[in-house]
């Protein structure tokens, strides 16, 4: 194992960088210049540690690697870092993504640069501190903390409706948080630690389980958004700029899902069990219900931001089938969702620089003046419908069979986001991409620069690569998914001998 705390480096770094830009000085030109090329050497640098992780990791291993514990807060909550399978992908997903955030923001983003340098980099500091917390308060505390930072980015650097659509997803997601603390507590008490691997381990009461299965879940389904508390997310996609809908898109609805995949599941087996329906239920109707209401949105960024509420129907249905292929299946959707997504929110901001519109009724016919726009915006959409191929099959087909294995009618069901998804992805690529030139604005309109090509060309290439060869991720995560389903089958096993003992 490495010697120096690598996990500390790769969550503090950025920090560090933020407090390097803060002490630039007043805000002039040189200034602006100097705080982009600060934000994007950081980045670059966290993202060539994070690949350390990689290099060093043990597939074969489930147990927690790089860790780190040093005593901090009243003898029994710790400074306790690690990663296993499951939060690694999440860890090199953001890492990766920072960079190409900076870069898209370099021309976009004229007043108040310190400042937002310093909000992405400190984002980045708390959601890699969040994938890599082994400590139950030290985990909320990542968790929560990325509120503030992305609250930031979409009430001063938004569109018109900014501080509405910042202050409903500051509340949306501090509501259904809240509750998360009092589980936490109440898990303390009953358990005497807040070590994450030491409550992995430890059975909790029926009861207690069921009450704290739905206190987590009321924080993480407002994270991921499921529906119906998805309403903020439209909101605050539309008002925030690129790289904010980038992130937000990527990272932050990640956070629910391996919320759901490190604590729901292994701590609470037995309510999880029992509220699987529930879950089938809500994820069907996001992957249907928002499919369709994606189908009339006239904002571009809208109708991306509807169609990730569907697509993270088919992780939480995946994860909660409790099946190899559906929780590998749901690991991989949402990298492969993490890339997509974000390139496509990339390639709405594209054409928003030149136009300043993203309403899609004012383009069309882009391919006669946009021929590289259109094929790298082509495959996103292509990836968002799922073509084999591209990494969004790959997650569509597992977590579909993993649920269709426990559940025919919701296996069934959600296959309908799959043609609706073609639906309205296709039609949005129809309208702004093909048909004549009409437009006047549009005669003049320049092609992808070299900056946008350096953006948007790696996640081409990536998702093409996991569209082919989806081996890396899902063999990343095997052996923690593995044993995850051992314990979770073990618990419910149990569960069923004691109930038949007392009969």
């Amino acid at each position: 194992m490495l010697s120096w705390p690598i996990l500390s480096v790769t969550t503090f770094l950025p920090l560090a960088g933020a407090l390097f830009i803060m002490m630039l000085g007043s805000e002039g030109e040189a200034e602006k210049r100097n705080a982009r090329w600060v934000a994007l050497w950081t980045t670059l640098i966290t993202f060539a540690i994070s690949l350390v992780l990689v290099w060093r990791f043990d597939a074969g291993s489930a147990e927690f690697q790089f860790v780190e514990r040093r005593p901090w807060l009243a003898g029994t909550i710790n400074y306790h870092m690690g990663v296993d399978g499951i939060s690694l992908p999440f860890v090199i997903l953001t890492t990766a993504l920072m960079p190409l955030c900076i870069i898209a923001s370099w021309g976009a983003i004229q007043t108040r640069v310190k400042e937002y340098m310093i909000a992405f980099l400190v984002l980045e500091t708390l959601m890699v501190g969040t994938f890599c917390a082994l400590d139950l308060v030290l985990f909320y505390l990542f968790f929560e903390g990325g509120l503030i930072p992305m609250f930031l980015i979409i009430g001063v650097w938004g569109g018109p409706r900014r501080v509405y659509a910042s202050f409903k997803f500051f509340l949306y997601t501090l509501l259904g948080s809240v509750l998360m603390l009092l589980a936490i507590m109440a898990m303390y008490w009953n358990a005497g630690t807040t070590d994450i691997p030491t409550l992995l381990k430890h059975g909790f009461p029926a009861s207690l389980q069921t009450w704290a299965w739905l206190a987590f879940f009321a924080s993480f389904a407002v994270k991921m958004p499921m529906w119906p508390v998805h309403t903020w997310l439209p909101d605050a996609h539309v008002e925030a700029p690129t790289a904010g809908s980038v992130i937000l898109a990527a990272i932050l609805l990640k956070m629910g899902g391996y919320g759901f995949l490190r604590f729901s599941l292994p701590m609470f087996p037995l309510a999880s069990q029992e509220f699987a329906p529930l879950i089938f239920t809500l994820s069907v109707i996001a992957i249907v219900y928002t499919s369709l209401v994606a189908l009339v949105q006239e904002d571009m960024k809208k109708l991306i931001a509807y169609s990730s509420v569907a697509h993270m129907g088919f992780v939480t249905m995946g994860i909660f089938a409790a099946t190899t292929q559906g929780i590998a299946g749901g690991i991989f959707q949402m990298v492969s969702h993490g890339i997509v997504s974000g390139a496509l929110f990339l390639s709405v901001g594209v054409v928003y620089d030149r136009l300043h519109t993203r309403e899609i009724s004012a383009y069309g016919g882009l391919v006669n003046r946009m021929p590289l726009y259109a094929a790298a915006f082509m495959v996103f959409t292509l990836a968002n419908v799922g073509l084999p191929g591209t990494s969004g099959f790959v997650g569509e087909f597992l977590t579909l069979i993993g649920t269709f294995r426990v559940s025919i009618w919701t296996a069934t069901l959600a296959t309908l986001g799959v043609i609706l998804s073609a639906g309205y992805a296709l039609w949005l690529y129809r309208k702004v991409i093909f048909g004549a030139l009409t437009k006047p604005k549009l005669a003049a309109i320049k092609d992808l620069d070299y900056r946008e090509m350096i953006t948007l060309g790696p996640l081409a290439a990536l998702t093409i690569l996991f569209g082919v060869f989806p081996k890396p991720i899902i063999d990343m995560s095997a052996v923690s998914v593995a044993q995850l389903i051992s314990q979770y089958q073990a618990a419910i096993g149990a569960a069923k001998t004691a109930a038949m003992l007392v009969k």
